[in-house]
């Protein structure tokens, strides 16, 4: 049995549907990210996890207790939130100790336990500090330790690092995971940032409009994305647009240029036509290759984005984005050159 089971939730604001029988299982210690666009129904299926807003419907388990109505505060859960909310009248540490002194824990228990949170975030030395005193990165390191106090069951952080500036979103994302690995602390993290969702998760959930798209670990959300939107939406994809000529041998045209896919067509007849997908950096140029799919195309853009050159070609009725290494020692080729492109079949995926 999984340790947080979400069953047929959903969540109805009038006739407005924010989520559509959402369900699903994390297993205990599991980090897992909420990842999609703004109005995608992340933030409420957290708020509804923390018992801030009700379900219409559905059950939420945490170790098999239902904990569906529930208020906040019987749950056991710690929430770290984009904007700290940190008490500005109180010292870094008495902000830690806030929920242990409601708890009505004994004074030296919490002096104890505020001590090992503040060297576990590694603030010891700024307990007596106030939040306006502190950086936004060690604001958010504090929250975290708050929410982390009272040793709750399920830690849950609502976009906590967007508020941040890049190099430390980047530095404190991997304080967080290895606090969470450390504590094995079962976790949900809510994100628009596919990079951030990537980098740190063990399953990744991608949601729009109140719907799951696809549910998986990052290699398998990225590399193998389900569907069109999360193809366009996790990172950057080449769709096309193939018509099938024999579904049993994975054989698809675009244009007049026939391509193979190793994945399955299902329920592809031929004739039809199918959503393609090809990452930039599973391209290469190279002479048609027996085993490997070529395409002609002429060269439109050429960019310089530092570690990589970003190239854009134009084929019938397409446009097909490769990244290469930057090497000064590469001649690359120039706009309007013809070139062949060059993947394996593995590489051209077939969305549903």
């Amino acid at each position: 049995m999984a340790f947080l089971e979400i069953s047929n939730l959903k969540k109805t604001f009038g006739n407005q549907t924010a989520v559509h029988d959402f369900q699903m299982n994390i297993e205990r210690g599991e980090f897992v990210t909420f990842l999609g666009p703004s109005g995608c129904g992340k933030t409420t299926i957290l708020r509804m996890v923390a018992g801030f807003e009700s379900p219409s419907a559905g059950v939420i388990r945490f170790d098999g207790r239902d904990v569906t109505h529930l208020p906040t505060n019987q749950r056991n859960i710690g929430m770290v939130f984009q904007s700290y909310a940190l008490f500005p009248n109180m010292t870094v540490a008495e902000n830690i100790g806030f929920g242990l002194k409601v708890a009505n824990m004994p004074q030296e228990q919490v002096r104890s336990r505020v001590d090992e949170m503040l060297s576990l975030i590694k603030l010891a030395a700024l307990g007596g500090r106030y939040p306006w005193q502190l950086s936004g990165g060690q604001q958010q390191r504090v929250a975290l330790a708050r929410a982390l106090a009272n040793k709750p069951q399920v830690l849950l952080l609502d976009e906590p690092l967007s508020a941040l500036d890049a190099k430390i979103r980047v530095s404190l994302r991997e304080e967080i995971r290895a606090l969470q690995r450390e504590l094995g602390i079962t976790s949900i993290f809510v994100t628009h940032d596919q990079e951030e969702a990537l980098s740190i998760s063990d399953r990744v959930v991608v949601l729009n409009e109140g719907r799951v798209e696809q549910i998986g670990t990052p290699s398998e959300v990225y590399n193998f994305p389900r569907t069109r939107f999360v193809a366009s939406f996790v990172g950057t994809l080449n769709l096309l647009s193939g018509v099938v000529g024999d579904p049993s041998t994975g054989q698809i045209a675009v244009g007049n240029q026939n391509l193979v896919t190793t994945h399955p067509m299902t329920g592809a007849m031929a004739g039809q036509t199918r959503a393609l997908a090809i990452r930039p950096e599973a391209i290469v140029f190279e002479p048609p290759q027996p085993g490997r799919n070529s395409l002609t195309a002429t060269v439109e853009e050429v960019n310089f984005l530092g570690a990589i050159v970003r190239i854009r070609a134009r084929l019938e009725g397409a446009v097909i984005s490769l990244d290469v290494f930057n090497d000064p020692n590469q001649v690359l080729p120039q706009r309007g050159e013809n070139v062949t492109l060059g993947f394996s079949r593995e590489n051209l995926l077939v969305l549903e």
